[in-house]
């Protein structure tokens, strides 16, 4: 699973990286960046099939169209991509309605014994990068339309999986153009999704307080002293 992750770069950086623009009221009503501790229910930016010129916000945590509660978008802030077409909540969103997931960073708990130590993991470079996610539009018993994603899970990578059994469908610059290319069927989009190379990557410890929604500082995303934490992706 992965219930955690950081978007910390400039809102001209992220424009700049997908040649999308935001819509400055939406920036000024959420005010989502930077954030070191992205959690579900957080409104955060995605790039749609429909409308991939702009940069819209979304919460995460989808909500099908025909649910009857918003709180099952709790249960749904992932969806597994070997059982995308299996589910009823995803399958008619993967044919129809696929996004994008700016990050910098992701993480994922290594569970030792009866402890769990926090990783971010990040590109070596340092650079925003995006999942591939899933989008809905749903409204509430006022018949506010709300709109939410989930992220795409898959396999570890070699690097991913000294630390977690999942991890975010992470896709190269050329996949993204096909993801939401509205001409891609939802078999040939699913085939995209393969490991990202590990030695595009790295991990480091940081510290455990990112395990508390209420946490969100630049200290999150600081790698702990013990350096021998740090793992190069070429290292496994």
């Amino acid at each position: 699973m992965c219930g955690r992750s950081s978007l910390t770069k400039t809102e001209k950086e992220i424009e700049a990286r997908f040649n999308a623009t935001f819509y400055s009221d939406d920036l000024e009503r959420y005010n989502p960046l930077p954030n070191f501790n992205v959690a579900p229910t957080h409104m955060m930016p995605v790039i749609t099939n429909h409308t991939p010129d702009r940069i819209d916000l979304y919460r995460w945590g989808l909500i099908p169209f025909w649910a009857k509660d918003e709180k099952v978008g709790y249960k749904m802030i992932n969806a597994r991509v070997e059982t995308l077409l299996e589910k009823s909540a995803f399958k008619t969103a993967a044919k129809s309605r696929r996004c994008l997931v700016p990050m910098d960073g992701f993480y994922e708990w290594k569970r030792e014994g009866k402890t769990k130590t926090p990783y971010r993991i990040i590109m070596h470079d340092d650079s925003i990068f995006s999942a591939a996610g899933l989008w809905e539009s749903w409204k509430n018993d006022k018949g506010e339309e709300v709109f939410s994603f989930t992220v795409i899970t898959q396999p570890p990578n070699e690097l991913v999986k000294g630390i977690h059994d999942r991890m975010p469908a992470i896709l190269t610059q050329e996949q993204e153009k096909l993801w939401i290319d509205n001409d891609l069927t939802a078999e040939d989009a699913i085939s995209l999704i393969q490991p990202y190379p590990s030695d595009l990557m790295l991990a480091y410890k940081v510290d455990s307080r990112v395990g508390k929604v209420s946490e969100n500082d630049a200290g999150l995303i600081e790698p702990l002293e013990d350096k021998p934490g740090l793992v190069q992706g070429n290292l496994f």
